[in-house]
């Protein structure tokens, strides 16, 4: 594999099981030309298609894309801080700007020596997020490196891990919930300590003694609708039913074999769902109603 990373132009058909019917390179360049380090750039090692983020007891740090992008589908491949990584937050996320930002995380709450790690998701509305969901893996994430993906249209938001859809957050504005479908979003990843909450509610804490803390980032794909900076009619650009792939039929709903797999993830996986947390809501989040 060229030591470059690229943004690449990829139908994933859901009827296939996210399976590349067609790959065109649309466009291949060094990690600086796609990302900027916009927080503690000393703390990052480009080396040609990883970026390696540490995390020491000064600080962590993270990038993000130069481009922001609505509807699509963005990847990467992470492997995650080795070892006792308790108290440590390493994120693969999608963000807007703003108080009223819309957010899609990946965030992986490390663990002490042969506990598994967390993987929550969480989604963000015009600044409102409180969606968590919490899986285990099937696999140990520090081993390897394995594939971290969003897939966003105006019917729903895929998370997949390794291609498995472990979650899906569906567009019930017809009930009266919100959904992240007008601001475009930066690709960003960090590493950070979050020792007060990440490990076991905040009760283990980042041993520093195991510092410094690396994940790793490596071929990224980005295959969504570029927001360009020369207008700022996002809708018009981005927004138009039927005119990207990723608005074809076959993308609406899951495919029978992605649905057993969720099913799976879900009955093998899933540990926390705010959805069923009847001690969190007096009333039910419009979301969560079938």
């Amino acid at each position: 594999m060229a030591s470059n990373i690229c943004t690449r132009l990829e139908i994933a058909i859901f009827m296939v099981g996210f399976v590349c019917a067609n790959l065109v390179l649309a466009m291949c360049g060094n990690i600086s030309e796609v990302f900027e380090y916009n927080w503690a750039p000393n703390h990052i090692i480009s080396q040609g298609d990883q970026i390696e983020l540490t995390l020491d007891n000064v600080s962590g740090c993270g990038f993000e894309s130069k481009k922001k992008y609505l509807f699509g589908q963005a990847s990467v491949q992470i492997k995650l801080i080795e070892g006792d990584s308790a108290g440590t937050v390493t994120a693969f996320y999608m963000a807007s700007e703003g108080p009223v930002h819309d957010e899609l995380d990946f965030e992986f709450l490390g663990n002490v020596s042969r506990e598994p790690y967390l993987v929550q998701t969480n989604i963000y509305v015009n600044g409102t997020g409180n969606r968590e969901q919490r899986h285990t893996l099937w696999f140990d994430p520090t081993l390897d490196f394995h594939t971290y993906s969003f897939f966003w249209n105006r019917h729903f938001i895929v998370f997949l891990v390794d291609g498995i859809p472990i979650r899906v957050f569906t567009n019930k504005e017809d009930k009266g919930a919100r959904f992240p479908r007008q601001q475009a979003m930066s690709i960003r990843g960090s590493v950070w300590n979050a020792d007060d909450w990440a490990t076991q509610g905040g009760k283990v804490k980042t041993n520093w003694t195991n510092a410094p803390f690396v994940s790793t980032f490596r071929f990224f794909i980005i295959n969504a609708c570029e927001l360009l900076p020369e207008t700022d009619d996002i809708m018009a650009q981005c927004g138009k039913l039927g005119r990207f792939w990723w608005d074809k039929p076959a993308f609406v709903v899951l495919n029978r074999h992605r649905s057993h797999q969720l099913k799976w993830v879900r009955r093998k996986h899933l540990v926390y769902d705010y959805c069923k947390d009847k001690a969190r809501f007096t009333e039910l989040p419009r979301e969560c109603i079938s």
